[in-house]
């Protein structure tokens, strides 16, 4: 790796905060009787210091400035710390600085207990050595001083900070060390070439291989449970958080995923396909996963990215070798040439009754071949689910589905987030 120590601004170069600022802003210039200056003027707010900006940028009087900063964080504590998102990729670049032996800090003019707030939001708490913001009573952030503070009583090394905005390039450079601009966030290529940036990147992949960060390992994740589990439900709004996160995603699903094994699904799950054999069926379901593995899984982990899959080869054993009682030997035997050496780092498992499932299933739509099936098949597959775990309880997590979505929700993100970080 290029260097030891890395500081990062935060707005702008981590997260894409300029909604909740820009919001905050026009909402404390309205409350103080300010006109709100245009959308592509409010974007000036994001990076540099609040109290210049109000100066400079809405012409608030110097007797007001105190009073706007103070309702701009009432809001922005309420909400519009929320009004944000990491850059994708960024949690795989801080993770691979720490694999590496580097150390991350965050240095932002963002009160400290705001940035440590939407550090622990975001999950970027646990990948960073330190954060350094202001102080609630600070008039102005002199970057600078927060640069120094952040490498009080360290030996860093070779040191690099990376910033969208001429303050964070000039102020490490006043400093003398390298400085990396990048143009994903709210400043432009010529304001950070103007301020005298080392390297300019335009993007998060950029900056890690500019950096030499190794790409991250790609990483399986399964979710499992019978139709009626609420499992579709729980992936999507993981998927939802895990983008909020800035984590590279592919999201997709069994039987389907692609083109091919789509089509295959739409023969499989057809009400007009009722009288399939179960051996039938049991192959369908092995031919659509090997062009489904080979299509759009092993890709995506090739490229480091994180595979969210509605299900896996653990739903054709428990509802095949289980529930249709073709036994578990030969669901694997006809399923070894399409998922080769290939298992999920992490399995969910919703779990819940069988009354509750179809009783969720058949409120919730009309059912499709698979789930016009008698109680006692669902019996078997949940008995099925329940074996596996039990088999595997290192790669299986498994939740109560019975739950509210919330409080099932909370579970199903507890469990991700731990074996992510």
């Amino acid at each position: 790796m290029r260097f030891d120590t890395i500081l990062f601004d935060l707005d702008g170069t981590l997260t894409q905060s300029g909604e909740g600022i820009e919001k905050s802003v026009a909402h404390a210039l309205r409350t103080l009787g300010y006109p709100v200056p245009p959308e592509e003027r409010l974007r000036e707010f994001v990076g540099p210091p609040l109290y210049e900006s109000l100066l400079k940028i809405a012409r608030v009087r110097e007797e007001d400035v105190s009073r706007a900063i103070e309702v701009f964080r009432e809001r922005f504590r309420e909400v519009g710390w929320r009004e944000n998102r990491v850059y994708p990729g960024i949690p795989d670049l801080l993770s691979g600085i720490a694999r590496s032996g580097g150390h991350s800090i965050i240095v932002t003019g963002k009160p400290e207990p705001l940035a440590q707030k939407v550090a622990r939001y975001f999950g970027l708490d646990r990948l960073l050595d330190g954060l350094v913001g202001t102080r609630y009573d600070e008039r102005r952030s002199d970057k600078e001083h927060l640069i120094a503070r952040a490498l009080e009583g360290r030996n860093p090394g070779r040191v690099a900070m990376v910033g969208d905005r001429r303050f964070d390039i000039e102020a490490a450079r006043r400093r003398g060390f390298f400085t990396i601009g990048v143009t994903y966030g709210y400043g432009s290529r010529e304001e950070l070439e103007q301020a005298g940036a080392d390297q300019i990147v335009e993007t998060p992949q950029a900056l890690r291989e500019f950096l030499e960060v190794p790409l991250p390992r790609g990483r399986f994740l399964t979710f499992e449970g019978t139709d009626g589990s609420g499992k579709t439900t729980q992936l999507n709004r993981l998927r939802a958080r895990l983008e909020e996160m800035g984590y590279s995603l592919v999201f997709t699903r069994e039987p389907g995923g692609c083109p091919i094994s789509e089509r295959i699904r739409q023969v499989v799950l057809d009400i007009g396909s009722l009288g399939m054999s179960d051996e039938c069926e049991a192959l369908l379901f092995a031919a659509a996963r090997a062009e489904h593995v080979r299509s759009i899984i092993l890709p995506a982990l090739a490229a480091g990215k994180i595979v969210l899959c509605d299900r896996f080869l653990d739903s054709s054993i428990a509802y095949q070798a289980y529930g249709r009682e073709l036994g578990e030997d030969l669901i694997r035997q006809i399923n070894a040439p399409a998922v080769g050496r290939l298992k999920p780092d992490l399995t969910v498992l919703l779990l819940t009754d069988a009354a509750t499932a179809l009783g969720r299933q058949r409120a919730a739509h009309a059912s499709d071949r698979m789930e016009v099936e008698k109680a006692q098949y669902f019996d078997r597959v949940l008995a099925g689910y329940r074996r596996l775990s039990e088999q595997e309880p290192d790669r299986f997590r498994v939740i109560d589905a019975a739950g509210s979505i919330d409080t099932v929700y909370s579970a199903v993100e507890a469990a991700v987030l731990d074996f992510l970080h």
